[in-house]
């Protein structure tokens, strides 16, 4: 039987959920990274599955001083930068939009701008809650190809579902080759549906929906994990306070 290979310190870490593997790049560089109790300075370098690695006091204050914000993204503003001159959400990260300021755990600064991406897309024509965070762990717990953290959404649709369509929807279809996971799928009323999946493939509700002669003609975000948007008004954010996460 072969011996199992040496893997990349930094694939280890982003695995692990301590991080991404750019940051675990960076605090290699800057010598925060520790396997086995030995510092690690040199990019590339490996360790066996089993070794222990920890993080530097330095890595740690970072990571804790890093945001997450969650936003009530209206129609009409793209997830992630474009090239198509549309409108990008990060842009409603103002101080202006900052929801119940007096309540968040810490006042805006231009800072917490830096590095700030989204966690998931929402595309152009759909609303509700978009996370962007500055923290590689999070939006890896979010968007992790094994990822199955609950994603929820309120679908309005036209047209005639075929039959059985309910039961496709649940389970049974395929997109891009592919066999998607299960879902929830549920009727709240004649023209609305509610979806909770685990994925988050490119227009995966639109096109699902298509299969079985439904046509979305309104999609909103209501919670990520245990994240709701609860009351925040569209086009408003706040902070990611202490003690919330999506799982």
């Amino acid at each position: 039987m072969l011996p199992m290979e040496k893997v990349r310190i930094s694939k280890l870490m982003a695995e692990r959920g301590m991080c991404s593997r750019r940051e675990a790049d960076a605090y290699i560089e800057r010598g925060w990274v520790r396997v086995d109790g030995v510092i690690v300075s040199e990019l590339g370098s490996k360790a066996w599955p089993h070794q222990k690695i920890t993080l530097e006091k330095q890595a740690r204050q970072r990571q804790t001083s890093r945001v997450t914000i969650i936003l009530n993204k209206p129609v009409g503003y793209v997830s992630h930068r474009s090239d198509g001159g549309y409108r990008q959400a990060v842009s409603l990260i103002t101080p202006q939009n900052l929801y119940r300021p007096a309540r968040q755990p810490q006042a805006f600064d231009p800072n917490h701008l830096r590095g700030l991406a989204p966690a998931g897309r929402l595309d152009i024509d759909s609303q509700g809650l978009l996370v962007l965070t500055q923290d590689g762990r999070i939006a890896r717990q979010l968007i992790a190809e094994d990822s199955d953290i609950e994603k929820e959404y309120l679908v309005r649709v036209e047209g005639r579902i075929v039959p059985n369509g309910l039961e496709k929807l649940r389970f049974g279809l395929s997109l891009d080759g592919a066999p998607l996971k299960r879902a929830e799928v549920d009727w709240q009323n004649e023209d609305q549906l509610r979806f909770v999946l685990r994925e988050g493939k490119k227009r995966q509700i639109r096109r699902m929906c298509e299969i079985v002669g439904l046509k979305v003609v309104g999609l909103k975000r209501v919670r990520m994990g245990r994240i709701v948007l609860g009351d925040l008004p569209q086009g408003k954010w706040r902070y990611l306070r202490e003690g919330e996460s999506f799982f």
